[in-house]
């Protein structure tokens, strides 16, 4: 009995240790995020004292050392378009929130969901099924070379054999 409660605790312990090693595999991207999460909306906001939508997908790409500009329409023409089901970490998705086209913007972060600087709640994360974001959905772009994406976006842990992905 002693040698059983022994192994559990060991084998516990493994698991507490190796989950807390792979917390730190995070991208950059998600750093980033994260730092920022939760930063009320504020309208034209450019800083981590508050943001617009765009200004939030601006400073974060600013923070990998990609340049955006200060517009959800504008941020939309840029890079290549990219198909829903394709979709991986850093590519912008767009929204109709007004009912005049582009006029929403979120950087996606893998799983299904995007962060984006909503004005009800601030920096969050959102799934893109929700249905609100289902019937507003327009499009995606990827302003992130493959070598940005293996830099900043590419979750070390993702790779198993921990080579670069290929696209």
């Amino acid at each position: 009995m002693r040698n059983k409660i022994t192994a559990i605790f060991l084998g516990l312990a493994l698991l507490l240790a190796f989950q807390a090693g792979s917390a730190f595999a995070d991208s950059k991207l998600d750093t980033v995020v994260d730092s920022v999460y939760g930063t009320p909306y504020q309208t034209a906001g450019t800083t981590a004292k508050g943001f617009d939508c765009s200004g939030f997908t601006m400073y974060v790409f600013k923070q990998l050392g990609i340049t955006l500009p200060h517009s959800s329409y504008d941020q939309s023409q840029l890079g290549q378009k990219v198909a829903k089901d394709d979709l991986r970490a850093g590519d912008l998705v767009f929204f109709n929130t007004s009912g005049k086209g582009v006029s929403h913007v979120g950087i996606y972060v893998g799983d299904g969901k995007f962060a984006h600087a909503s004005s009800s709640k601030g920096v969050t994360i959102s799934s893109l099924s929700d249905s609100y974001y289902v019937k507003r959905y327009l499009t995606a772009r990827r302003v992130m070379n493959a070598t940005s994406y293996e830099k900043y976006a590419n979750d070390p842990s993702d790779q198993a054999d921990g080579g670069p992905d290929v696209d």
